[in-house]
């Protein structure tokens, strides 16, 4: 009798773990507004299709108003996500303090924040923001908004010299290195890899609290580079919540490269989760040969700039 209900318990919790093994994560993509060199629009269903692609998430859209819009009404409920990726970047800053309150409040309960690109760009006055993206560009953020942060011989520097921050070369090829490989979103990459035509971030300030760097590219003094190595994928904690936040993918030719669709799928659940169970595919690229998606290239290309 006793072994009938011992096999009995073992298979429900079998059924319940299954059952939340097949639970996709629940995702938000945050949109609405960029700046002028970025488009949220073209951006959003790049960033949907990668994510809907490993079938462990579920992905809803949600934009924000546009420049002139009504944001009194505007308050997304994002306990109902397990992670918000920000595809968003106002030129203003335009959120009601109740909506970054509540912004403020899920990720500090445990909600994760994924941020791509220009999204760095965002919020420059908002102090809770840029604690939890660690640092970002433009947008006025100098020497006040915190240190320039860069690997020089193998370290982590703060550089609290002064100057605007935020900088990038043309977009060409650039080699991408891992300097933490035991993080989960990092563990099984190459220890370094090309990635295609994009804008390599350099030049970002700000806090670096609970900040770990995981990738790190050259910037080139030949490409108006700083000969720095610049970080490019940074994981942080706020509070109890998870942040991933990701410096690359101006367009869809940058997004069509495969290691970026392999890491903003890996850094999407790590946020969500903790956890990584996803493999790097045998088509990640090498140390000298980029690898990119046809499908994702030709889903309409944003035009160069910042």
């Amino acid at each position: 009798m006793k072994k009938s209900i011992l096999a009995l318990y073992a298979l429900v919790l079998l059924v319940v773990l299954s059952a939340r093994a097949q639970t996709p994560i629940r995702v938000m993509i945050l949109d609405g507004e960029t700046n002028k060199y970025h488009r949220w629009d073209v951006a959003t269903p790049i960033l949907k299709k990668i994510l809907e692609e490993p079938k462990k998430f579920a992905v809803d859209v949600v934009s924000a108003p546009p420049e002139g819009g009504d944001f009194s009404t505007f308050m997304p409920k994002f306990s109902d996500y397990q992670v918000v990726l920000l595809n968003y970047d106002a030129p203003t800053e335009r959120w009601p303090e109740a909506l970054k309150q509540s912004f403020e409040q899920y990720i500090a309960k445990g909600g994760g924040l994924v941020t791509i690109h220009g999204a760095n760009n965002s919020f420059p006055e908002w102090v809770a923001f840029n604690k939890m993206i660690g640092m970002g560009g433009w947008r006025n953020r100098n020497e006040n908004s915190g240190p320039y942060w860069y690997y020089k011989d193998g370290k982590l520097v703060s550089d609290k010299t002064p100057g605007n921050a935020g900088s990038h070369g043309s977009r060409i090829p650039f080699q991408m290195k891992v300097v933490n490989p035991n993080h989960p979103i990092t563990k099984g990459l190459p220890a370094t890899w090309m990635h295609q035509n994009d804008e390599l971030y350099a030049q970002l300030r700000g806090p670096g609290e609970n900040m770990q760097v995981l990738v790190t590219a050259y910037s080139d003094k030949n490409n108006k580079g700083t000969g720095n190595d610049e970080p490019q994928l940074m994981a942080l904690d706020y509070g109890k919540g998870r942040i991933f936040h990701y410096a690359p993918g101006h367009d869809a030719v940058a997004m069509a490269s495969v290691d970026y669709v392999v890491l903003l799928q890996r850094g999407t659940e790590w946020a969500a989760t903790g956890k990584v169970t996803q493999k790097i595919p045998d088509n990640f690229p090498t140390a000298t040969s980029v690898s990119y998606r046809p499908d994702i290239a030709a889903m309409n290309p944003v035009a160069p700039g910042k």
